[in-house]
């Protein structure tokens, strides 16, 4: 891990401070954690204020957090005390009066509690201010892509390697399990979702459960991911077993006209409904528009899915820096769905593909 980089969002939240009128930034989410500094722990607070920064953590983390955290001072929690107390004498010996936190990140009843707690005992205020993380976690740097680009070459070794024992002999969730292996085996820690793998009639359900019935003709359809120190992937192929028929090669070249028509659109400023309003408009000339239901995309990084979106009901602006998924859809009820996904990385003037694998119909 980059441990300069993680430092440098530790300061990238420090400077953001004054603009959300806070004092200090509480950060509960396990990846808007690991974002700042480069430790991932299930439990575990940081509070960024203006001259420094703390990490709390248990004795299950606190050897490992004191190694690898270099930009806040680690805390170890005691034992006999909640994780509330330490904050309380945190922000008491600082003098912080205005605390940020993560507002949909964190549970309505340790909300009131602690604000409760930090209100009456230290005179603190915990205010909503979960954008100033959002907003920084949206746009990555170059070095932070190197990382993605990383995991997505995983990915596709791990596509590359399962190619050859696709067949109609194995079932749905055999080929899902030789997924999740190769991907570890590879080098990453594990996948970042449950793998979709939907064949036959099955493909027509976008985020379909892999099945103990063996792979069907027609479709198959495989959305897979891994996750390589702490950071994301995410792809889609959809393939033919045994010869399509003609309209399953309209509905297969429909949508990566759509897709191709998507990746056009973006660029740095451009708003998300615009992006999927261009793939879209492309499915719906093609008279497949009803069986287009989700958006054309989503942003990732230290998550699969991260806080901007490219569909009918986005209200974001796409910024330069974000990587975004790119993945429309055409899914016909119990006969035959087809999804193809890339993700690109959004410059000021377009975008870069930074998906490998050809996308012509690959049928087996």
């Amino acid at each position: 891990m980059n441990k300069i980089n993680t430092m440098n969002n530790i300061e990238r939240i420090r400077q953001k401070l004054t603009e959300y009128n806070i004092d200090a930034m509480l950060v509960t989410n396990p990846m808007s954690r690991l974002f700042a500094t480069g430790f991932f722990s299930s439990a575990g607070a940081l509070i960024v204020a203006k001259n420094n920064a703390w990490f709390i953590i248990d004795s299950r983390y606190s050897e490992a957090a004191a190694t690898a955290i270099t930009g806040a001072l680690v805390v170890p929690q005691n034992k006999n005390e909640r994780i509330g107390d330490r904050i309380g004498i945190l922000v008491s010996e600082n003098g912080i009066k205005t605390l940020g936190f993560e507002e949909s990140k964190i549970t309505y009843e340790v909300h009131r509690k602690l604000s409760s707690k930090l209100s009456t005992e230290h005179g603190t205020e915990m205010l909503p201010a979960q954008t100033l993380i959002n907003k920084l976690r949206e746009v990555k740097s170059r070095d932070e892509l190197d990382c993605i680009i990383k995991a997505q070459r995983l990915s596709e070794k791990v596509f590359e390697e399962i190619l050859p024992i696709i067949s109609t002999d194995i079932t749905e969730l055999e080929l899902t399990a030789e997924i999740i292996y190769r991907t570890i085996k590879n080098g990453a820690e594990k996948v970042s979702f449950d793998p979709i793998v939907v064949s036959g009639a099955n493909s027509s359900r976008p985020h379909g459960t892999p099945s103990n019935e063996k792979i069907q003709k027609g479709f198959l359809t495989i959305d897979w991911g891994v996750c390589l120190d702490g950071w994301c992937s995410d792809t889609t192929r959809t393939l033919c077993i045994g010869n399509p028929t003609d309209e399953m090669v309209r509905i297969y070249e429909t949508v990566l006209d759509a897709q191709l028509a998507g990746i056009s659109a973006v660029r740095g400023g451009v708003k998300g409904v615009d992006v999927d309003a261009a793939a879209r408009t492309v499915i719906e000339k093609a008279g497949y528009g009803e069986y287009f239901g989700h958006g054309f995309g989503h942003s990732l990084g230290r998550e699969v899915h991260e806080t901007l979106s490219a569909s009918p009901l986005s209200e974001d602006i796409l910024p330069a820096g974000a990587v975004m998924s790119a993945e429309p859809g055409i899914y016909l009820t119990g006969r035959c769905g087809v999804r193809i996904e890339d993700t690109v990385y959004i410059t000021e003037d377009g975008c870069e593909n930074i998906t490998n694998l050809p996308k012509a119909l690959v049928v087996l």
